[in-house]
């Protein structure tokens, strides 16, 4: 069968990617199209445009790329009709893949939705969008069934790919030698983010906390997507390490961790390193999504666990004394380190193992037949 994948971005590449893998154990004959990134291709898909093009990150910059926006939309909708897929399969990315799964919808293209949009977060009423145009959701959180069945959506729910990957993992035995780093540093892990926009809103300032931290060693986990020189301009000092696309293995040997926002906040606690989650972007994105986030929390650690695991510096509370703070505790204060990772053995229960990817590939082919 033809399958036509889209993911947005550097996690959904990811888990695109295996999924790709798990259906083709299923289906050997399996043919992949799509627009996410390196991994997808090397899971044998043939790409139209790398998600690096489209990378756009919060309100206000979404608005002044409009024109943009609608230029990939159109060549998406083309390529979509000319390639004739037995599924579109889509991962995450809403505004973009809402809108592509309409048209789809429209052309009577079978549309697949693996990994739902965060539309519980904000504008719920999208749910009724993807029951009209998505004809099979699979969810990888367990509340986000409860919050489809309030609508009368029936999902699937496949547990969760980063609890297998996190758990696959075999950590890299020589990974401070071959990066350089000092044998005798603990390490804090500094996790900005896959895309430029989030980079430079967040870098400077987790940087900036360096001069009472000098006996540990900040270790930046880049993308090998971004040149190698971009990153170069945040090490200004002996003390911080750039390592690129080593995220697991950083994790693996870490102490404490800085953790933009995002999937990586649930991999870090799977990892069961502390953590404190940061986020910033524009002031009028921001004035937007608070006025439109229907949730108490924006980490995956804490929306999971349905209570405040881990501290969130958000916006204006994301600055160096807030962080400087936070860094103590999640490095030099036992007790508030010991309860954090109590509540990550709880989180990881809730979790489970569910080999997901292949649980959703399986599905998938059952409902194409």
């Amino acid at each position: 069968m033809k399958y036509y994948l889209i993911a947005g971005e550097r996690s959904g590449d990811f888990h695109a990617a295996n999924l790709m893998r798990a259906l083709r154990t299923e289906d050997a004959a399996a043919e992949f199209r799509g627009w996410g990134g390196d991994m997808m291709e090397a899971a044998g898909g043939k790409l139209v445009h790398h998600y690096q093009e489209m990378a756009i990150m919060g309100f206000l910059e979404a608005a002044t790329s409009i024109l943009k926006f609608r230029g990939f939309l159109k060549e998406c909708q083309r390529d979509l009709l000319a390639y004739k897929p037995d599924v579109l399969i889509l991962v995450d990315y809403a505004g973009f893949n809402l809108r592509v799964a309409k048209f789809a919808k429209q052309h009577g293209i079978k549309v697949f939705y693996y990994i739902s949009p965060k539309i519980w977060a904000w504008n719920q009423g999208r749910v009724h969008t993807v029951k009209a145009v998505v004809d099979k959701m699979f969810v990888i959180l367990p509340f986000e069934r409860e919050f489809y069945q309030r609508f009368g959506y029936d999902v699937d729910y496949i547990g969760n790919p980063t609890v297998d990957a996190v758990a696959e993992h075999e950590a890299s035995t020589d990974f401070r030698e071959r990066n350089r780093i000092p044998a005798n540093k603990p390490i804090i892990a500094v996790l900005p983010g896959s895309r430029k926009q989030e980079i430079e809103s967040m870098l400077y300032v987790m940087l900036s906390v360096l001069p009472p931290f000098l006996n540990y060693q900040f270790v930046i986990a880049a993308v090998s997507n971004l040149d190698r020189n971009y990153y170069q301009n945040f090490q200004r000092s002996e003390n911080i390490t750039i390592v690129s696309d080593q995220t697991y293995d950083l994790l693996r040997h870490a102490d404490g961790a800085m953790v933009t926002s995002g999937t990586a906040t649930l991999e870090t606690a799977l990892f069961d390193v502390p953590q404190v989650v940061c986020y910033s972007t524009s002031a009028i994105s921001y004035t937007i999504a608070k006025a439109l986030i229907k949730v108490p929390y924006i980490s995956l650690v804490n929306l999971v666990a349905g209570k405040e695991v881990v501290k969130e510096l958000i916006q204006g509370e994301f600055n160096s004394r807030n962080l400087v703070q936070e860094l103590k505790n999640i490095l030099e204060n036992p007790e508030y380190i010991a309860r954090q990772k109590s509540d990550y053995a709880e989180l990881r229960e809730k979790l489970g193992r569910s080999n997901a990817a292949q649980k959703a590939a399986k599905l998938m082919i059952g409902y194409l037949q």
